[in-house]
């Protein structure tokens, strides 16, 4: 019999490419779906919620100015990692939504295939979302779609890992940073893709991972002056919540994505992604140019 004991992982939030812990130093107990211990997580603060937002502008002009094809060759390094780490990532998910082995690993699998699915749109989205406009006139008239900007992201309660990568990724292949609020009770495999995206060329700041409690969180990301727009994935079943935070982001203007569910039916993350999510942040830039110049 070993004497050994094993090395328990401290979880961390991930902040413009590192690894800090709360300001507040606080931190709340997560337990598996029987009520038994697994780690302790970071409970973010406000503060820490507007270091993310700096963070996050920080990093827009670098990814936004980068090419739609070096995005989704970022993002297919990023399924490259996750494959590297797949028995990990069951596990934790396995823990966290109490499911056998065999439906974690093909909810890990079903995640993987979705970076993969959204690089591939990272240089053909523009063709959905722009186009060549008629005009009455010696002029072209195009539009172009372009990143909104930074986008706090409530990832969803239910789904750990495969929601959570359903919200990312249709977010920062158009070119947005985001600021991700984890699943408040399964937040484990949202900090370890923090140490994914760390190692897979995506540059520091384009996503930020905080863990903690979402009505904590929720509003003043969603108040935040510097942040663009905001989905409210995670917000689904709180009619109450979702209204407050959408009067918060009206006050200067922000893009709101509502759940799919607000009263807390639940959402198949399973199923097909569509291009929604990628449209619902970006804007439609529209050029006049004389013909003949």
């Amino acid at each position: 019999m070993s004497d050994r004991l094993s090395v328990l992982k401290t979880y961390k939030l991930y902040v413009g490419g590192k690894f800090p812990r709360s300001e507040s130093g606080r931190v709340y107990e997560v337990t598996d779906s029987k009520g038994n211990w697994l780690a302790n997580a970071p409970l973010s603060s406000r503060k820490d919620a507007r270091d993310a937002v700096v963070a996050a502008r920080k990093a827009f002009g670098g990814w936004s100015g980068a090419t739609a094809y070096n995005r989704g060759q970022i993002l297919y390094r990023v399924a490259e990692m996750l494959e590297g780490r797949r028995e990990q990532f069951a596990a934790e998910v396995a823990e966290a939504e109490g499911l056998s082995k065999a439906k974690a690993a093909a909810q890990v699998d079903a995640a993987i295939d979705r970076w993969v699915w959204y690089a591939g749109w990272s240089d053909k989205v523009a063709q959905i979302a722009g186009s060549a406009n008629p005009v009455a006139g010696p002029y072209f008239n195009l539009s172009s779609p372009e990143p909104t900007g930074v986008v706090a992201v409530l990832a969803p309660q239910e789904s750990s890992f495969l929601g959570l990568v359903s919200v990312i990724a249709p977010a920062i292949v158009t070119g947005n940073t985001v600021v991700v609020v984890t699943s408040e009770k399964s937040p484990l495999p949202a900090l370890s893709l923090g140490e994914v995206l760390a190692t897979s060329d995506l540059p520091g700041g384009v996503v930020n991972v905080l863990s903690g409690r979402v009505n904590e969180l929720g509003g003043p990301l969603a108040a935040h002056q510097d942040v663009n727009a905001i989905d409210l994935a995670g917000a689904a079943g709180d009619a109450e919540l979702v209204k407050a935070l959408e009067t918060a982001a009206a006050d200067n203007l922000k893009r709101v994505l509502r759940p799919q569910a607000v009263d807390g039916s639940a959402v198949d993350w399973s199923a097909g992604p569509g291009t929604e999510r990628m449209l619902a942040f970006l804007e439609t830039k529209t050029v006049w140019h004389p013909m003949g110049v």
